[in-house]
């Protein structure tokens, strides 16, 4: 098939590897500017490309303008096994000289199997950082950890700087059958690909691994189809907790009733506990005045352990204030704490901080590094039977809390903010706002502060549908990844 190609094109270009995004660019810009059509174009990687090729100069002063989402979103594409996506690339950028709105073409065949191939290499790379599990080998100055994973396109390269922030202190490997990924704590580097038989099949801390997981099974939560989806079986096989899977699933049902049984009751027994710690008799609320003179977030979050500015603080266990550094890149607002939140006393820690830390890290955005609170400090709930059942908070609410909200941006200074669902967006903004509709758009305040608007995580857990709480969370990925562009705007 090569030889056909060499045979047919005028032009033959050679790449010096799979996922050569930069070898591709700079041959497509020429070769547009040039006016070569795509069908006179054959794209060779490794082998069977001629030792020395000749591209054509582009005509002085010539100029190729294209959207810059097309570039972002290409040199994800490139990491594609098709070998046909280089030719697919090449294409529409031809095309974009006359059709600059092509990507926004939902019905074009091009456009069909680009967001199709983008969408299967963004998942192979979640399911990589989902399933990859290293296991021990050595001891002291020898102790490395090693994975092996089977990816279905060529992600290792572009999947490696999340393992290295990850565990950036652990000397590992990656191994794979097309290329192998080695960090030693100071450089990270790439070899060719290994065979199975190259990793470690246990180690020592597997017996414990497998306790906890056997341990936080949530049976009452399982959806087996789901679960297949999200983790099909072709994982399995490298994954040591696959071997307690079917037991777990078996006994679900009766595991699930126990666990009912022995559910705490609403609130929970040491909430008296901790309430008294923080709200001791005859304590009073902070005074506007008082909390003004604090000079750092930590002064903040000490008057703000007192706070009685509404009546929410007489059922909650404690005031759950904003978290993070003094001058961070972006402020993160939600709606309330949660019930695991309530109980530990930090923001963003239950089921939905769950997803909005999974989609940070994919979005290669560091919670270290942005300052994460609510529009309201506590916990607002219904008593239901066994458990406490969230319940909105009121404009009212919102408004006593607020004042909070403005010292902690006033001390952190941000330019920007991300409004996580509609009622961070009425603190912020001081109006109601609809989300759904206004998702994705920049809103200025009148002091210059930037809202960016988006849902709360916690509206993806409640969709019923896995696929359509996929697609969801998708989009709430695509929102984060938009942030990241107006971090560094």
């Amino acid at each position: 098939m090569q030889n056909a190609l060499l045979g047919l094109s005028t032009h033959t270009v050679p790449l010096s590897g799979e996922t050569d995004f930069a070898g591709w660019r700079d041959a497509a810009r020429r070769l547009a500017l040039s006016g070569v059509r795509p069908e006179d174009v054959a794209w060779i990687v490794g082998s069977g490309a001629p030792e020395e090729v000749s591209l054509p100069n582009p005509p002085a002063g010539s100029q190729l303008t294209v959207p810059r989402e097309f570039v972002d979103r290409a040199e994800t594409l490139i990491c594609h096994f098709d070998p046909e996506r280089f030719a697919l690339l090449y294409r529409m950028l031809w095309r974009m000289r006359g059709e600059p709105a092509l990507l926004k073409i939902a019905s074009d065949p091009d456009i069909r199997r680009f967001e199709a191939m983008e969408k299967s290499v963004r998942r192979d790379i979640h399911k990589m950082r989902a399933f990859v599990r290293f296991r021990k080998i050595g001891e002291a100055e020898d102790e490395c950890y090693v994975a092996w994973f089977e990816p279905e396109h060529f992600i290792v390269e572009r999947n490696a700087a999340f393992f290295v922030r990850r565990f950036t202190g652990m000397r590992w490997s990656i191994l794979t059958p097309y290329l192998c990924a080695h960090w030693d704590t100071a450089e990270l580097t790439f070899t060719s690909g290994a065979d199975k038989r190259d990793a470690p099949t246990d180690d020592a801390a597997e017996e414990l691994w497998l306790t906890y997981y056997e341990n936080i099974f949530n049976p009452a939560r399982l959806k087996t189809k789901a679960m297949q989806k999200e983790m099909p079986k072709k994982y399995w096989r490298n994954l040591p907790e696959a071997s307690l899977i079917q037991a777990l699933v078996a006994g679900a049902d009766s595991a699930a009733k126990e666990m009912i049984e022995k559910m705490p009751t609403a609130p929970a027994p040491h909430h008296a506990t901790v309430q008294a710690k923080h709200w001791p008799a005859g304590s009073t609320s902070p005074s506007e005045i008082d909390s003004a003179h604090a000079t750092s977030i930590g002064e903040l979050r000490e008057s703000a352990k007192s706070c009685r500015l509404c009546p929410l603080w007489r059922d909650a266990t404690q005031t759950v204030f904003g978290e993070g550094p003094d001058n961070p890149q972006v402020v993160f607002v939600g709606e309330q704490p949660g019930d695991q939140e309530d109980i530990a006393g930090r923001p963003f820690v239950g089921p939905a901080g769950k997803i909005f830390d999974a989609v940070l890290d994919e979005a290669e955005i560091d919670r270290r590094k942005t300052y994460v609170t609510n529009a309201v400090k506590h916990f607002k709930f219904e008593p239901r039977g066994k458990r406490r059942i969230h319940s909105k908070p009121n404009a009212g609410e919102v408004q006593a809390c607020r004042w909070w909200l403005d010292k902690e941006l006033a001390l952190t200074k941000p330019d920007l903010v991300v409004a996580l669902g509609a009622t961070a967006a009425l603190s912020l903004l001081g109006k109601a706002i609809p989300i759904t509709r206004m998702r994705g758009q920049v809103v200025t305040r009148d002091d210059g502060l930037r809202i960016f608007l988006t849902i709360h995580p916690s509206f993806i857990l409640r969709i019923p549908d896995a696929n359509d709480k996929e697609a969801e969370r998708a989009r709430f990925l695509d929102d984060i990844r938009e942030v990241k562009k107006l971090m560094t705007a």
